[in-house]
Protein backbone atom coordinates (compact mmCIF):
# COMPACT_ATOMS: atom_id res chain seq x y z
CA UNK A 1 0.00 0.00 0.00
CA UNK A 2 1.00 3.32 -0.48
CA UNK A 3 1.48 5.71 1.90
CA UNK A 4 -0.07 8.86 1.84
CA UNK A 5 2.83 11.28 2.24
CA UNK A 6 4.72 11.19 -1.21
CA UNK A 7 6.83 14.61 -0.48
CA UNK A 8 7.44 16.71 -3.23
CA UNK A 9 10.27 19.85 -2.59
CA UNK A 10 9.17 21.92 -5.89
CA UNK A 11 5.34 21.43 -4.86
CA UNK A 12 5.85 22.48 -1.37
CA UNK A 13 8.12 25.56 -2.70
CA UNK A 14 5.36 26.77 -4.95
CA UNK A 15 2.94 26.55 -2.36
CA UNK A 16 4.44 27.33 1.23
CA UNK A 17 7.77 29.24 -0.04
CA UNK A 18 8.93 32.64 -0.11
CA UNK A 19 7.63 33.40 -3.79
CA UNK A 20 4.38 32.36 -2.54
CA UNK A 21 4.20 34.39 0.43
CA UNK A 22 5.77 37.28 -1.37
CA UNK A 23 1.94 37.56 -3.35
CA UNK A 24 -0.42 37.88 -0.56
CA UNK A 25 0.20 39.99 2.83
CA UNK A 26 1.54 36.87 4.55
CA UNK A 27 5.45 38.51 4.71
CA UNK A 28 3.99 41.92 5.03
CA UNK A 29 2.20 41.17 8.16
CA UNK A 30 5.22 38.99 9.78
CA UNK A 31 7.23 41.65 9.04
CA UNK A 32 5.02 44.15 11.18
CA UNK A 33 4.95 41.85 13.97
CA UNK A 34 8.59 42.02 13.88
CA UNK A 35 9.11 37.99 12.89
CA UNK A 36 12.72 37.31 12.70
CA UNK A 37 12.01 34.04 10.66
CA UNK A 38 9.56 35.31 7.62
CA UNK A 39 9.56 32.04 6.03
CA UNK A 40 10.65 28.81 5.89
Amino acid sequence: MKRTYQPNNRKKAKKHGFFARKESNVLNNRRKKGRKVLAR
